[in-house]
């Protein structure tokens, strides 16, 4: 079922380059700003991106409640907005933070520690020169 986004303040000329899923949404990398160390995977649609680019804390929509939620409201564990950037093909937002405590609903700092599928793998590509 296609979920109807509601109104939004979005710029629309960030908006019309947006590409967003069947629901409207797009996914949202949240990057710790100063080490580069990835965080978690969100979702926005264009009214959670405004709600980011303007109060400085990041707005993702739920999936699984159908609500708009500020990271730190109810954890405590804020993000604080550093900068915003979409990829080269404008279908996923990069959002540098910085991270206030655990980003991930479990209570580690990260989402992407727990369940490493590969670890300093070596395919014998060549070290690139420094």
């Amino acid at each position: 079922m296609t979920r109807m986004p509601p109104p939004s303040n979005l710029d629309p000329e960030i908006a019309a380059r947006l590409k967003r899923s069947p629901d409207g949404l797009v996914p949202a990398i949240a990057q710790q700003y100063d080490t580069g160390e990835v965080l978690m995977l969100g979702w926005m649609d264009d009214e959670a991106l405004h709600r980011t680019l303007t109060t400085g804390r990041c707005t993702y929509w739920s999936r699984s409640r159908h609500e708009y939620w500020v990271k730190g409201d109810t954890s405590g564990h804020f993000q604080w907005v550093k900068s915003v950037a979409l990829d080269c093909d404008a279908d996923t937002v990069l959002v540098k933070v910085d991270q206030v405590g655990a980003a991930c609903h479990t209570g580690a700092r990260t989402c992407f520690d727990a369940d490493v599928l590969l670890k300093d793998a070596d395919y014998g590509v060549p070290a690139r020169d420094q």
